[in-house]
């Protein structure tokens, strides 16, 4: 269950999104950059690019993976693309992304798009089972 707390960090989370998207279109891979100085301006904790350690049964696996934003420690993961379109390979990584953080919340956000609400995907994790 979602709480109301976690439901106004949620939306100003997307706020803050299509305030980028309108402010610059379509920008590529410069949107993060962009997003972040948003979401900070609106006074949200946010990490970006924040290495993310596998652990494979007790063992640490260096793949290099990063959370391209974390935000309010571990409240919402976000991944940024510019992309034709989202695939169901994005939905699996951010998923993958989310059972290793042990985030349940995220956006995955694509603003290769002339409507930015065609490019958002809210993903929710629930014990190991997804919804969106």
């Amino acid at each position: 269950m979602v709480s109301a707390k976690q439901e106004h960090l949620a939306k100003r989370v997307l706020d803050a999104a299509f305030e980028v998207h309108s402010y610059l279109g379509l920008v590529g891979k410069r949107l993060s950059a962009c997003l972040l100085a948003e979401l900070k301006e609106r006074g949200i904790f946010v990490e970006c690019e924040k290495p993310l350690p596998v652990i494979y049964k007790g063992i640490h696996i260096d793949c290099a993976c990063r959370i391209d934003m974390l935000v309010e420690r571990g409240q919402i993961l976000i991944e940024n693309k510019a992309i034709q379109e989202i695939k169901d390979i994005h939905i699996a990584q951010m998923l993958s992304y989310m059972r290793l953080s042990d985030v349940s919340r995220g956006f995955l956000f694509n603003f290769n798009v002339r409507s930015f609400k065609n490019g958002i995907r809210r993903v929710v994790l629930n014990n190991r089972t997804s919804s969106m």
